[in-house]
Formats: structure tokens, C-alpha cells, sequence
């Protein structure tokens, strides 16, 4: 294998500098900055192109050795929302064009794009330089609108189309699972020959179970009693995600459990995002209305040891949401010995098994979640089981071999094509090995 010197890394509509959990910062921004870091371990320097939406923020941003954010102006800084970029896509690549202008001839070797918006350019960039594009599409339209949570509105048609562009100009497109790999070639008309599954990783040195004392030293610095009952979500307040369905769940729980609420308490550790922006104070309205909002506590959205603190005080975790390409939330609370209940959808298939690591329920009927989540709370010793196949099932999705894979994948872009590259149906997609 021969390694790519510098990479291009296109993330438009979202900075790897922002705090995940609110406005359009989620696990995109945790995939790039974890990848781009051990790419550079590797020796690959990488620079991530993303849109400034500060007039303060530095052109260029150290974010570790052999990794630059470089923030290129497109637009106004403010009041921007994702909806509204596509018409400063020009703009940006740009920004991107003459920052490669500036380096000798040759500059990059790839371009890696993540979601449509980036894709665009990564497009017109990789065309320009005569270099493979890869790209990671993290939220599909089609999938989206298949799925759709009550209240929200579905994605356009231009996103669509735009897509399906970058689908067809890729070198490589990378899938976080295997249903993520065939919804690319049913819905997109993905060639399968240039379809690579990479699961995303968990930074299994900093995620954690911790011991005892750990657990109760995290309750106590977050105001949690040793003896209390922790049902936790952590994302972003949005309908795609489905936090609403946890409160419902918790409002069930109560009726039926009066008792429980003594000891309940249910943290949701987020900020509003996307279409939940119309409304931002409707989950807190809606918990008032259940009469649930003495159990239900919103937590600003937080990352490093502080997101550990939550998981290890947690209980359960749920991951209501109705729809994921993967679910980092799921495998990091997992690593830290957190049983989850997660949607039986898309990449949580994957990231939560069945009766090992967690459990999966099929729909979002809050008196379903209800039921799930009240037959755990009443089995310890099930929760223990499943809180050991967390840790264990955790521990196969290291960022490390996420990067193993992808650099797997950086090679066959820059090769020649090949008939022995050829995956002849959506049944003959393996992982990149």
C-alpha cells in the first residue's frame, strides 16, 4: 500500500471544532476529527476544509500535528442555516481552489468529502486536481424521507438530485454498515464495485466503564443520587432523533410505576438542531404537559470526560432515533458499560446487538419503549449481562481500525480500475479487509 501524503477533507456545513450534540455538530464532526488525527499518526497530513461562520475565526487552525482546519469564507457569517448553503457551494470551493493554488502543483493526492453539500465540491475539486474523491455520505435524502419522524419535513428534491451526483462521480463511496452500503446502490444506483464498508470507531481509551468509585464520583460532580434511576439520551433535540418519544416513554413509566418517581431522573444532554430550531422549547413544553418535567433535566451538550461522566452514570441509554447511518452515541456508551435501547433502524442494527450489548425495539410507540424500558429496570442482573456485551461489543470498533479500513480504501481510489475490484451485487458486499 502506498499512502497518500495529503489529504483533502470537506466538511462544508459543519466544523470538526464545534461541540457535537447541538446545532448541526453531531457524530460527522466526531467521524472527521478522530479520522484526520490518526491519519496523520499514520503520516498522512490532512487539511479539513469547513465554512467560516465567524468573522473572528482563524484561517487556518492547528488542530494537531499534520491537521489543519482551514475555515474559507462563503457567505454571510451568521444566520445561515444547512438549508440555505447550497447557493454558497461556489463560494467555497473557491475558497477551497486557492488555498490548493497557493502549494506547488500536485498538492493533494485525495480529496475525502462528508455529506452531500461537501460532496458537491469535493466533486469540482477532485475533477480540478486530476485526484480520487471519496466520500462518506453520513445522512442520505431518500433514506430520510422514508422514515419520516411526525413534524418533520421531508428533504428536497435538489438535495436528492445532489446527491445522486456525488454518487455517480466518486471514486469510492464509504458505508458505515452493510444496510447503509445496499440503501447507496438501491436508492442511488451506486455502482457496487465502488461501494466499501468502513465502520465508524469509539476512542476506546477515553470510553470507558471506569469502576465504583468512578460511577459514584461522576454522579455526585453531576447532582445525581448513588441510589437514583438514570434513563440518559445525549444528541441533538431535533425530530429525527426522537428524544420526544423517550418523555412519552418516561410519562407511561410513571403512571404505571407512581413509585419510580422518587428515584427517576432522565437527562437529556443536547441542543436543538435542524428543523427542532423552529421550535427549540417544545420538548421542555412537552415534558411539562406529561407532567414529567420533575424527572426530566436538559443538559447542555458536552464532550471529552464530561460525555464519559453522563454515560458511566447512566443506567440506560436509549437511542430513540428514527433513523441512523451508524449511532456513535450507541457504541460510546456501550464502551462505557451503558445498556442501551436503541430504534431498531439503519446503522443501530449494527452499533447495538440484540440482547447482548442492548436492546432493539421495533418502532416508536412510547408505550413499546414503555414496557422495554420498565422489564430492564426490573431485572438487575440483565442489566448486568448487558451492560458486560456493551463493554465487549464496544471494544470491535476502535477509530484505529476504522483507519485501517479507510486508508484500505484511499489505495484501491488511486489505483487503476480493475475487474477484480468488481462486487457483482449488494450480496457480494463484504468490509474492507
Amino acid at each position: 500500500m502506498v499512502l497518500p501524503r495529503r489529504v483533502a477533507m470537506l466538511a462544508v456545513h459543519t466544523s470538526p471544532l464545534e461541540q457535537p450534540g447541538t446545532g448541526d455538530a453531531g457524530g460527522l464532526n466526531v467521524y472527521v476529527v478522530e479520522t484526520a488525527r490518526r491519519l496523520a499518526q499514520r503520516g498522512v497530513e490532512v487539511d479539513v476544509f469547513t465554512r467560516a461562520t465567524s468573522s473572528t475565526a482563524e484561517p487556518r487552525v492547528q488542530l494537531d500535528d499534520g491537521v489543519v482546519v482551514r475555515h474559507v469564507a462563503a457567505g454571510p457569517y451568521e444566520g445561515l442555516g444547512k438549508e440555505d448553503l447550497p447557493g454558497q457551494l461556489c463560494a467555497f470551493a473557491a475558497g477551497v481552489m486557492r488555498a490548493e493554488a497557493a502549494r506547488p502543483p500536485g498538492w493533494y493526492d485525495l480529496v475525502h468529502s462528508h455529506y452531500w453539500l461537501s460532496g458537491q465540491v469535493g466533486y469540482l475539486a477532485a475533477d480540478r486536481w486530476q485526484v480520487p474523491l471519496v466520500h462518506s455520505m453520513h445522512t442520505m435524502a431518500r433514506v430520510k424521507n422514508l422514515a419520516l419522524a411526525d413534524g418533520d419535513m421531508p428533504e428536497p428534491a435538489s438535495r436528492e438530485i445532489g446527491e445522486a451526483q456525488v454518487v455517480e462521480a466518486a471514486d469510492r463511496l464509504v458505508a458505515n454498515t452493510a444496510d447503509e452500503a445496499c440503501q447507496l446502490i438501491d436508492l442511488y444506483g451506486a455502482d457496487p464495485g465502488r461501494v466499501a464498508i468502513v465502520p465508524p470507531g469509539v476512542d476506546l481509551d477515553r470510553f470507558t466503564p471506569g469502576d465504583a468509585s468512578q460511577r459514584a464520583a461522576g454522579r455526585a460532580a453531576l447532582g445525581i443520587a448513588p441510589d437514583a434511576v438514570v434513563l440518559l439520551f445525549v444528541g441533538r433535540i431535533q425530530p429525527l432523533k426522537a428524544p420526544d418519544v423517550l418523555v412519552r416513554a418516561v410519562a407511561h413509566l410513571l403512571a404505571v410505576r407512581p413509585g419510580l418517581r422518587r428515584h427517576l431522573v432522565v437527562p437529556i444532554v443536547g441542543g436543538p438542531s435542524g428543523s427542532g430550531l423552529r421550535e427549540p422549547e417544545s420538548l421542555v413544553r412537552l415534558a411539562a404537559e406529561l407532567g414529567a418535567d420533575d424527572v426530566v433535566r436538559f443538559e447542555r451538550p458536552v464532550g471529552g470526560d464530561a460525555l464519559v461522566r453522563w454515560y458511566r452514570s447512566a443506567d440506560v441509554v436509549t437511542v430513540p432515533s428514527y433513523n441512523e447511518s451508524f449511532g456513535l452515541v450507541a457504541v460510546e456508551a456501550q464502551a462505557c458499560g451503558a445498556p442501551v435501547v436503541a430504534a431498531d433502524v439503519g446503522g443501530l442494527r449494527e452499533a447495538v446487538a440484540d440482547d447482548v450489548s442492548g436492546v432493539l425495539v421495533d418502532g416508536h410507540d412510547p408505550r413499546r419503549w414503555a414496557q422495554v424500558i420498565g422489564d430492564l429496570l426490573d431485572d438487575p442482573a440483565r442489566r448486568a449481562r448487558l451492560a458486560a456485551g456493551a463493554v465487549a461489543h464496544a471494544g470491535r470498533y476502535g477509530w484505529d481500525h476504522t483507519v485501517d479500513r479507510l486508508l484500505d480504501v484511499y489505495d484501491q481510489a488511486r489505483q487503476p480500475p480493475s475487474d477484480d475490484l468488481v462486487v457483482r451485487s449488494a450480496l457480494d458486499l463484504q468490509p474492507v479487509r
